[in-house]
C-alpha cells in the first residue's frame, strides 16, 4: 500500500469517490499538512465563508504515518479557519491517523453540508455515509461509547456540542482525548454536520526492510536518550518549573511570566493526587500522553498548554479544578488554549471596568473563580449569554466590547497566544508572530535557541562560537530569526511527514539526515537534508500566498502591544519586552520577502503554483 490514495466526500450529494494525488504534488509537498495546504490552495477562494458548505474539511495523513517509524502518528485536519478567516489546520497524534492509513485512505476530502447529522465510516477501503442522529447533541466521551457499542475496536474523530454549535475554537476529539484543538476545525466540521469520522482499518503498510532496519534503530535510540526523559516520566507538565523560574509561565492573562503558588502544580503533586496512567501514541518510544480519572471516566489530558491556560492564566491554582476544567472543555469540545486565553481577557476587563456584571448577566469575573469558570465554559459550548459573545474567539469578543478591551486580547490574527511568555522567550516571540496559522508555539517550535541543543544550533545554522552566547540566551533578541526561519520550515518537513515533534524538531534525538535518509526509503529515491528543507521552504511560502489571497498583511505578523512595551514584572527575564521590529526585518531578510510578502524571485525559485492553476481531481 503506497502513499497518495485520496477519498473526496460530497456531504451535500452523498457521493463518495477516490482518486489519487498526483506524484508532482508529492513530491514537492510530501504528504501532510504540505499536501493539505496546497490542496486548500486550489479548492478554497477568498470569497469562501469558513462555515459554509463551499469550504473544504481534509484530513491528511504523511507517508509515515502509520508505519513502524518512531512516532509515527500524526495526522493534520485543515480548512479555511473560521477564527481568523486565513489558514486553519490542527495536527493530532493518538492511533486515528495510523488506523485511517490502515484503512486505505492517506487524504479525506470532505466537501458540502449534510441536512442531517451524519458519521463517516471508514473500514478497509470502504467508505460510508451513516446517520448520526442518536449521538448528534452528545459529549465526545458518550459519542465515543456509543460509537464503539455500534462498531466494536475503532478508532475516531469526534467533535462535542460546541462544535455542533459552530464554536469558532471548537476542537475535534480523538479517542480519550487527544485533540485537534486549534483554529476552530470542529467548527468547520459541525458546520458540514459531521459527527465523526471513524476509522477501523486492518491493513499493512509496506515498507522495504531498510527502512524498517532504520525505524528499529531510531526507536532504540529514543528510548535510550536521556533528552526525553522528562517527557516520558511526567508529560509536558515537567516544564513547569523551569518556565516558573525563568518567566516564562503565563499568568494572569499573560500580565505575569510567574504563579504564586505554582508549588501546587508542579508534576509530583498532579501524580500524588490523581490516578495518572502514561499513555502513548500509536509506535511511540516517548509516552508523553496522560489519561487522568475523572469521576468515572478516564480522559486523557493534563498537558502543559492546558495546565497553564486554565491554570495561572486565569488565576487557577488548585490542581483539582484544572482537572475539571480540562475534562470539561474535553467533553464539550473545546480549545483549551483558546477557552483559557478568551476567559483570562473577560476576567482583565472586568477588573478593568470595561465588562460589567450587566454585561455578564450576573456573573462576577474574578480570577481563579472556577465555578464561574464552569458555568462560561457551557455557555461557550451552547453559545448562550455571555459565553455566546465569548465563543467567537478573543479577537471577535473583544470588538463587541469596544476598543479599550482590544489591549488586553493576547492573539495574533485572530489566534489566541499559547502559553509561552514571549517577553521572557524571544524565539517564541518572534514565532506567534509569524506564524502563518495565527499564535502558534508549534509552528516554528525554535527550540534550537536553548543551551542544551548549542551543537545543533552550530552544526544546522552554521553559528561559532563567537555568536553562540547570545543565540543561546533567549532573552536576548539577535539572531532568533535565523532560528525561526530554519525551525518553521524544519517543522513544516516534520508535519508532512506525519511524525511527531517531541523526537525531532523539540529534541533532535531523530536529526533531519535520519528524516532525508527514513523519507528515501519510502519515496523510492535519494533526499538529503537539503532537499526536506527547501520542501518546508516551499510550504510555509505556499501558506503565506494562501493568507495573503484570504485579505493578510504584513502588518498582522505581530504581538499585542503588551509584550511590546510593558516590561515582564517577574521571573529570571524580569525588565524585558519583545523587541519585533528588530527581529521582523531579520526574519523578513532571512525569508526573501518584502514587508512579509514573498518576493517574486523566491516565488518563482520555490516552483509555486500560479492564483490561477486548478488542479484536476477527474
Amino acid at each position: 500500500m503506497g502513499y497518495g490514495m485520496a477519498y473526496t466526500v460530497d456531504l451535500s450529494k452523498k457521493t463518495i469517490s477516490k482518486f489519487e494525488i498526483k506524484g508532482e504534488i508529492i513530491s514537492r509537498y510530501i504528504g501532510g499538512r504540505g499536501v493539505a495546504s496546497r490542496l486548500l490552495f486550489e479548492m478554497v477562494d477568498a470569497d469562501v465563508n469558513p462555515l459554509s458548505e463551499r469550504n473544504v474539511l481534509i484530513f491528511s495523513n504523511g507517508p509515515l504515518t502509520g508505519t513502524s517509524w518512531p512516532s509515527a502518528s500524526r495526522i493534520v485536519i485543515s480548512a479555511k479557519s473560521p477564527l481568523s478567516g486565513g489558514l486553519g489546520y490542527s495536527n493530532v497524534g493518538g492511533y486515528f491517523g495510523a488506523a485511517l492509513r490502515k484503512a486505505g485512505v492517506d487524504i479525506l476530502i470532505i466537501t458540502g453540508r449534510s441536512d442531517k447529522p451524519v458519521y463517516l465510516y471508514i473500514q478497509d477501503e470502504n467508505a460510508e455515509i451513516r446517520d448520526a442522529s442518536h449521538i448528534w447533541g452528545l459529549g465526545t466521551y458518550d459519542a465515543m461509547k456509543e460509537l464503539r457499542k455500534e462498531l466494536g475496536k475503532i478508532s475516531a474523530a469526534v467533535i462535542g456540542p460546541a462544535g455542533e454549535n459552530k464554536v469558532l475554537f471548537s476542537a475535534i476529539i480523538i479517542d480519550e482525548g487527544r485533540a485537534a484543538a486549534r483554529t476552530g476545525m470542529g467548527a468547520v466540521m459541525g458546520s458540514k454536520m459531521l459527527k465523526a469520522v471513524v476509522a477501523a482499518g486492518t491493513q499493512s503498510i509496506e515498507t522495504s526492510e531498510s527502512f524498517i532496519e532504520l525505524s528499529m534503530r531510531l526507536f532504540k535510540k529514543c528510548v535510550e536518550s536521556g533528552r526525553a526523559e522528562m517527557l516520558s516520566r511526567y508529560g509536558t507538565m515537567s516544564l513547569i518549573p523551569g518556565k516558573q523560574i525563568l518567566g516564562d509561565l503565563p499568568s494572569y492573562n499573560h500580565r505575569k511570566g510567574t504563579f504564586p503558588t505554582v508549588d501546587k502544580l508542579l508534576p509530583e503533586v498532579f501524580y500524588e493526587k490523581f490516578k495518572i496512567k502514561r499513555r502513548s501514541c500509536f509506535l511511540c518510544p516517548i509516552g508523553c500522553g496522560r489519561l487522568v480519572k475523572y469521576e468515572n471516566t478516564f480522559f486523557e489530558g493534563l498537558e502543559y498548554e492546558t495546565i497553564a491556560a486554565l491554570g495561572p492564566n486565569c488565576g487557577v491554582g488548585e490542581p483539582a479544578d484544572i482537572v475539571k476544567l480540562n475534562f470539561l472543555c474535553n467533553m464539550l469540545g473545546l480549545d483549551t488554549i483558546s477557552t483559557g486565553v478568551t476567559i483570562a481577557w473577560a476576567m482583565e476587563c472586568y477588573e478593568k471596568g470595561i465588562i460589567t456584571e450587566e454585561d455578564t448577566g450576573g456573573l462576577k469575573l474574578k480570577w481563579g473563580d472556577t465555578c464561574v469558570m464552569e458555568e462560561i465554559i457551557e455557555q461557550i459550548a451552547y453559545r448562550r449569554e455571555f459565553g455566546g459573545k465569548l465563543s467567537l474567539g478573543v479577537v471577535k469578543a473583544a470588538e463587541k466590547f469596544g476598543p479599550d478591551s482590544l489591549a488586553y486580547a493576547m492573539a495574533v490574527k485572530g489566534v489566541e497566544i499559547p502559553m509561552q511568555q514571549p517577553r521572557a522567550v524571544k524565539m517564541f516571540g518572534l514565532g506567534h508572530a509569524t506564524s502563518n496559522r495565527g499564535a502558534d508555539h508549534l509552528y516554528a517550535l525554535p527550540t534550537i535557541c536553548y543551551p542544551w541543543l548549542s551543537k545543533e544550533a552550530m552544526r544546522y545554522l552554521g553559528l561559532d562560537e563567537t555568536t553562540l552566547d547570545e543565540f543561546c540566551d533567549v532573552t536576548n533578541p539577535k539572531l532568533k530569526a535565523k532560528a525561526v526561519v530554519f525551525s518553521e520550515n524544519l517543522s513544516a518537513v516534520v508535519d508532512s511527514l506525519g511524525v511527531c515533534k517531541f523526537p525531532t524538531v523539540e529534541t533532535y534525538i531523530i536529526t533531519p539526515e535520519e528524516l532525508a535518509e527514513g523519507y528515501s526509503y519510502i519515496a523510492g529515491f535519494k533526499i538529503d537534508i537539503k532537499d526536506l528543507l527547501r520542501v518546508g521552504e516551499r510550504i510555509v511560502n505556499l501558506e503565506r500566498i494562501f493568507n495573503m489571497r484570504m485579505g493578510f498583511t504584513g502588518k498582522m505578523d505581530t504581538l499585542p502591544e503588551r509584550f511590546m512595551s510593558q516590561p515582564l514584572p517577574d521571573g529570571k527575564a524580569k525588565g524585558s519586552i519583545v523587541e519585533l521590529d528588530q527581529m521582523l526585518s531579520e526574519y523578513y531578510k532571512e525569508r526573501g520577502w518584502y514587508k512579509g510578502i514573498p518576493c517574486k524571485n523566491k516565488i518563482k525559485e520555490l516552483e509555486l503554483p500560479n492564483h490561477s492553476h486548478r488542479l484536476n481531481f477527474s
